[in-house]
């Protein structure tokens, strides 16, 4: 397959789409290994298919990611320079001195012709007099945000994507199929190795390989995040020798659904938008406060906000916060929200009769695998888009709404520079001789110490953070990454376990980086050092040279 500088030369094999390990013809080599299925993965996809053969690679199926839950909408200024200056204006704004600003140029001025082209692959953003219709979310100045189906834009762009992958001849999907390592040839990543759910290995060589497999939220016990949100990408980045950076921001959604015994069910920012108010468990509303914004201050201020008034005198008893709608006239709020409405009625509530009873969870990770604003990491042969990578782009604190849109923007941005680089297929290394699952008791025992992760990291690395605290959070991912090498060397091998080294790597990278920055800033909070520190942070974390972490101006 011979190939000049800008441009790889298209295969004369077209491969239909597969399901499984075992279904692929050869399945050993493609031009292109793209790790998740969301925005970032099937935008790069289809970019990269124009000019070679395209692997996407899925723990479970297609629309099984964060893209599919993204609720609230998609952020896009109309494509006038006024109109771009105030979403750049916004970014910049909402990321508490941190935005790497070229990122955010780059974001909100591409944005528009992404998103333009997402309309014309038939993504189904909802219109009225064939008008495309825009609301509001916390930080913006003014409505951007445009929506599908009420409260299921993620499900929508998904859906167009995945259509338009799925009837791309050069695109093959290998899904409920686990990215397990990385494997590189001359200091270059050269594939990487798969297990299917059948515990089958494959080895697979690829002219590159994008991590788009999205973020962490699995580290926390409290999430709106799926369950295939443990991390991977950002771990086995990692693993193979790139940096990350900015991983002590994770951002905590203010509103998730809180009942005992139901799921930290997302209740979008949308609602907000559309004139919720949050009150306590007297009544009251208590926004005011804490700042002049009131409900659609940023989310980092929100969140803090709504985990200080639900402090009851335990911890592990929080007093209830609701999210109250029973004020809003004019508005069908069941047609505006359908799969809220219908989430709700499941436990017997309604927006429009009830308060509804909410607490901060886990959400979006604004870290991850350091990239140039053209998605390479720092190791040659590796790229990464999404919430799996890092540009700066959302500083300490991502504006409402624009997660979307960096995966749009950036991964068509990965791509292209992964065609651009035009790397060589390179000889993969021989690989290890495949192992066997274990038993059901370890698999117990290792679920035991992921739980006991998720709840120390929601406990001591979470909203409020301090040193002791933290110092603890560490211990027990270091004490998780223990157990998971103790069952590798018996031989172990499942996807259970490969979630579990990924979610206490990623662990010890936010709670180290959280660690280091002895101030507070967006999305991070140190009780211990509340206050901004310009002078020696006003800079981006950065993890990974032998585990220690650096502060860099970009």
């Amino acid at each position: 397959m011979g190939s000049r500088k800008g441009r790889i030369a298209p295969h004369p094999r077209a491969p239909a789409r597969f399901d499984s390990l075992e279904a692929m013809d050869d399945g050993t080599q493609y031009d292109f290994l793209v790790m998740g299925a969301g925005v970032a993965g099937l935008r790069a996809a289809l970019e990269l298919a124009a000019h070679g053969d395209v692997l996407v690679v899925t723990k479970e199926s297609v629309s099984e990611s964060n893209t599919h839950y993204a609720q609230g909408g998609i952020a896009v200024a109309e494509p006038e320079p006024d109109e771009i200056s105030l979403h750049l204006e916004d970014t910049v704004r909402a990321g508490d001195g941190l935005v790497h600003r070229p990122a955010a140029e780059v974001l909100v001025n591409e944005g528009p012709q992404r998103v333009a082209e997402l309309i014309e692959w038939g993504t189904r953003f909802d219109q009225r007099n064939g008008h495309l219709l825009r609301t509001r979310e916390a930080a913006h100045t003014l409505p951007r945000i445009l929506h599908a189906n009420g409260d299921a834009t993620g499900a929508e762009i998904s859906r167009s994507l995945g259509a338009m992958a799925h009837a791309h001849g050069r695109i093959r999907f290998a899904e409920w199929t686990s990215v397990t390592g990385l494997f590189s040839t001359d200091g270059s990543v050269a594939g990487a190795d798969l297990l299917d759910a059948d515990a089958k290995m494959l080895r697979v060589r690829a002219r590159a390989v994008l991590i788009a497999a999205g973020g962490a939220g699995q580290v926390y016990s409290d999430t709106t995040n799926p369950a295939v949100a443990t991390g991977d990408g950002i771990a086995l980045a990692a693993e193979a020798g790139a940096e990350l950076a900015d991983m002590e921001f994770y951002q905590f959604h203010p509103t998730a659904f809180a009942l005992a015994g139901a799921p930290r069910f997302l209740l979008s920012e949308a609602l907000r938008g559309e004139g919720a108010y949050l009150r306590n468990d007297r009544g009251e509303r208590f926004m005011e406060r804490f700042d002049a914004r009131l409900e659609l201050a940023p989310r980092d201020v929100v969140a803090r906000a709504v985990a200080r008034e639900g402090m009851g005198e335990r911890p592990d008893e929080p007093r209830p916060v609701y999210l109250d709608m029973r004020h809003v006239t004019g508005m069908d709020l069941h047609k505006r929200f359908p799969g809220i409405s219908a989430f709700l009625a499941k436990y017997g509530l309604d927006l429009q009769r009830d308060p509804i009873p909410v607490r901060p969870a886990a959400h979006y990770l604004m870290g991850g695998v350091k990239t140039d604003l053209d998605g390479r990491t720092t190791v040659n042969g590796l790229y990464a888009a999404g919430e799996a990578a890092c540009t700066g782009v959302h500083g300490a604190n991502r504006l409402a709404s624009n997660s979307l849109l960096e995966g749009l923007v950036f991964g068509a941005r990965a791509a292209k520079a992964m065609l651009a680089d035009a790397l060589p297929l390179r000889e993969a290394p021989e690989a290890a001789d495949e192992r066997r699952d274990r038993t059901i008791e370890e698999k117990a025992g290792l679920g035991d110490s992921i739980a006991g992760l998720q709840r120390s990291m929601w406990r001591n690395a979470g909203l409020l953070r301090e040193r002791a605290a933290l110092g603890q959070a560490l211990a027990d991912a270091e004490a998780c990454a223990a157990t998971v090498a103790q069952f590798a060397g018996l031989g172990a091998q499942s996807r259970r376990l490969f979630e579990a080294r990924a979610m206490s790597r990623v662990a010890q990278a936010i709670v180290r980086s959280a660690l280091a920055r002895t101030e507070s800033r967006g999305a991070h909070f140190r009780t211990d050092h509340p206050q901004h520190d310009d002078a020696r942070f006003r800079k981006h974390s950065v993890y990974g040279r032998k585990a220690d972490v650096v502060f860099e101006s970009w």
